[in-house]
């Protein structure tokens, strides 16, 4: 194991203490496993030589949030001693999840000072990291401390799966108002929530025309933002969507535009599309 599969180290903490009965009593008790016993003492002396073997660090994460508080107080010391800009990268994921549990803030905060205080390219690991706790973790950070550019919050938003981490970066790279190059990636980008945070900028960055192409998109959401944009702008989207859909070249996206903005009187409208050839179009 390592400091970055925290449930790993959660659940091992567990389950030391419940297999623990009279039958360990006298057997030899190793370092990782004085960490987790179930009498506190034992915890405690623990941590005094837990600094010498790194690969423990994750637990004196744990301890940091124990429920004695002598235990508590000598692994809150010992972390704020092990803690620098490398070792905050491996136990990030372990920080992150103890700060979940009651008295677990403490480590966050260390891991914040220490995070907030290293270069740059030291919080570069975290904003790659499968843990996706840990992501959201790092790029509110970036977003906080201003270390990254519009245009790298851009691909960001474009290019990571989790959608928290698309809007909060989407939002940051229009804050100052995107260059071209940012702008181009949020409105070419695969998720809803970068494409459609790009179709509103265009309201505000003197371009709302361009809307007029999102107006048809695959996504619900990016629909209604050119929409709104549009209708800024003084043009009415429903007779775009009604001449759309009287072509039989019509894109799915418009047939759902229409069915979400139109009127009564455009039933037979979108009735007739229940016959077109079009899978997506029927639909």
């Amino acid at each position: 194991m390592n400091g970055g599969d925290p449930a790993k180290w959660l659940e091992l903490d567990r389950r030391a203490r419940a297999d623990w009965g009279p039958e360990q009593q006298g057997e030899r008790r190793t370092p990782l496993s004085a960490l987790c016993h179930r009498d506190g003492r034992v915890r405690h002396r623990a941590l005094n030589e837990a600094a010498g073997h790194p690969e423990l660090f994750p637990l004196v994460v744990v301890r940091c949030a124990d429920w004695v508080g002598p235990v508590r107080d000598r692994a809150r010391e010992l972390l704020a001693e092990i803690l620098d800009a490398g070792t905050a990268v491996t136990l990030a994921p372990v920080i992150l999840r103890v700060a979940d549990r009651y008295r677990g803030d403490h480590a966050l905060g260390l891991l914040d000072g220490v995070l907030r205080r290293a270069p740059r390219e030291r919080l570069a690991p975290l904003l790659l990291s499968g843990d996706r706790a840990v992501r959201r973790y790092a790029y509110r950070m970036a977003v906080e401390e201003g270390t990254l550019s519009p245009v790298e919050l851009a691909r960001a938003a474009a290019e990571d799966d989790d959608a928290v981490i698309q809007g909060r970066c989407a939002e940051a790279a229009l804050t100052e108002g995107p260059g071209a190059e940012a702008l181009e990636m949020l409105l070419g980008a695969r998720n809803p929530q970068a494409r459609s945070a790009g179709v509103t900028a265009l309201r505000r960055l003197g371009e709302p025309e361009r809307a007029v192409d999102f107006l048809a998109d695959r996504s619900a959401l990016v629909r209604a933002c050119a929409r709104y944009v549009v209708r800024q702008h003084g043009i009415d989207p429903l007779p775009w969507y009604r001449a759309r859909c009287a072509d039989p070249a019509v894109q799915p996206g418009a047939a759902l535009g229409l069915a979400e903005c139109g009127e009564r009187a455009d039933a037979p409208l979108l009735w007739a599309l229940l016959e077109h050839p079009a899978p997506g179009v029927r639909a």
